[in-house]
């Protein structure tokens, strides 16, 4: 039976007594509902990266991004019970990773939690749940189109264990060694963000490059403008509870949280948008919801620590940072098509390190119990070393074990992520799941047809790697539409051609 007991305000008192002396903890039924409130509110961000992601991509490989959210949805579940809790948040762990104290949830119920004092283990333990299983799926966007779903599966769990829970324990677990140094990291912009955009970009080198890729056969817009809005609408939703939740208690500072994070992502899509607007005059969409989410990413390691015009300036410099930032795959040489290096492990860093100068004591202090030296606006020079320590770390950390892992995984019979380029030509959907997003494919390969591989050409603009964003290059002043170069048929007869 669980030692608790509800006194006459409803709150629930657990009464423990193998201290000295004995202590009641008092829990408000308010935050615990707040706090399950945004564990829901993190959740359908899973399915939201699915449909963003499955938008921007062919619709030959358009249902894999969905199943993909799904499937990491599932498989961290189990990890998180397994063991993924007590290796992030055991009390008796390292500095770097926790010990299997818990190990399949032993003990995890009525203690005061790791996060706050506020809020039961158990609590914690489901919200914390949503965060690990959002991030692997901001990765694996890498495998888009040339990734085999079987060994995703495998390689899903085992970075869960290696590189996620290590990054979330020394962030957040009070033993952890940047938690103990004094970063600041209110909501994941290292464990989640830098963590699964740097992993990606580990993804996309070991990977190579997609068939045809830098020639016309890839010059393609997102097949689904529609799912990638969804997608954002899923975020930006979700995100009121990955920030706001991460108060651990329904309060001012999360109230707070909750403003910053959506004052960020609208400044953020502006932002994108008008810059994406110099290229071709055009009123981009897919711009404005790829601004919103560098804007969400950026603020979110902050959103507990800095005021409202702060936030402004996050999101601008997010649109305008990891805007440019999708540029360094074509510098570069590596195909991320979906450019969540860019727009996750950039606007993580941007985040980390504007945290570092933008944090006040005053902000974290709206919850009556958080005590910080705040960032440079408090005179404290050095919480910028920390940040960009933390962020250093979390980089490093992640490239290089998510390489180990792939190149592990590569040979061991079965494991070999890469798909063919049979799996390519035909779409993931159809080689690896015999499924289909919609109930057609559009592959042209009729007689008397050029083989364009599903894609929608960008007219007078050099090819680009498809996907997100393309290569910055103007069209030399001509009014671009982005229909193809010889015209829709639609289009023909409108013009009185056919």
């Amino acid at each position: 039976m669980v030692n608790i007991t509800y006194d006459d305000s409803g709150a629930i008192d657990w009464y423990d007594g193998s201290t000295d002396p004995a202590t009641t903890w008092v829990y408000n039924p308010g935050d615990i509902a707040w706090v399950l409130a945004s564990t829901a509110l993190v959740w359908i961000m899973i399915p939201g990266v699915g449909f963003f992601y499955s938008g921007l991509l062919r619709r030959k490989n358009a249902l894999s991004m969905i199943w993909a959210s799904m499937m990491t949805l599932a498989v961290v579940s189990f990890q998180w019970f397994f063991w993924g809790y007590s290796l992030a948040f055991s009390d008796t762990g390292s500095a770097y990773i926790g010990d299997l104290r818990y190990f399949g949830l032993k003990g995890v119920l009525e203690q005061p939690s790791a996060g706050s004092n506020k809020v039961p283990a158990i609590v914690f333990c489901v919200f914390q749940l949503m965060f690990a299983a959002i991030t692997p799926m901001l990765a694996i966007g890498a495998i888009a189109e040339r990734g085999r779903l079987g060994p995703i599966m495998v390689f899903v769990f085992i970075w869960s264990t290696i590189v996620y829970d290590p990054i979330a324990c020394w962030t957040w677990n009070p033993t952890g060694w940047s938690f103990v140094l004094g970063g600041l990291d209110f909501a994941g912009g290292t464990p989640v963000h830098i963590s699964s955009g740097t992993a990606a970009l580990a993804i996309s080198v070991y990977l190579g490059k997609r068939r045809g890729y830098g020639t016309e056969r890839l010059a393609y817009k997102p097949h689904n403008t529609t799912y990638v809005v969804l997608g954002t609408v899923f975020l930006w939703f979700g995100w009121f509870g990955f920030n706001g939740g991460s108060a651990l208690a329904a309060n001012l500072r999360a109230v707070q949280a909750c403003i910053v994070t959506n004052l960020a992502a609208s400044v953020g899509g502006l932002t994108w948008m008008l810059w994406d607007y110099r290229l071709e005059r055009k009123w981009s969409a897919v711009g404005f919801c790829s601004g919103a989410i560098a804007g969400l990413v950026a603020i979110t390691p902050a959103s507990g620590y800095v005021g409202s015009p702060a936030a402004v300036l996050f999101g601008f410099m997010a649109g305008t940072l990891c805007n440019f930032a999708t540029q360094l795959k074509f510098i570069f040489g590596y195909d991320d098509c979906l450019d969540i290096f860019a727009s996750h492990a950039i606007g993580g860093v941007i985040g980390n390190v504007l945290t570092g100068l933008f944090a006040q004591a005053s902000v974290a202090g709206f919850d009556g119990l958080t005590e910080i030296p705040g960032g440079w606006l408090d005179h404290h020079y050095i919480q910028l070393g920390y940040q960009v320590a933390d962020s250093v770390a979390g980089m490093s950390y992640s490239f290089v074990m998510t390489t180990i892992i792939l190149w592990i995984m590569h040979f061991i019979p079965g494991l070999r992520l890469r798909a063919t380029e049979e799996a390519e030509i035909l779409g993931i959907d159809d080689a690896e799941m015999g499924e289909f997003a919609y109930d057609y494919v559009g592959i042209d390969l009729g007689a008397g047809h050029e083989f364009r591989d599903d894609t929608h050409s960008h007219g007078v603009l050099p090819a680009p790697a498809g996907g997100r964003e393309p290569r910055h290059m103007h069209s030399g002043g001509k009014a671009h539409d982005g229909s193809s170069v010889d015209g829709s048929d639609v289009e023909k007869r409108e013009a009185g051609h056919v």
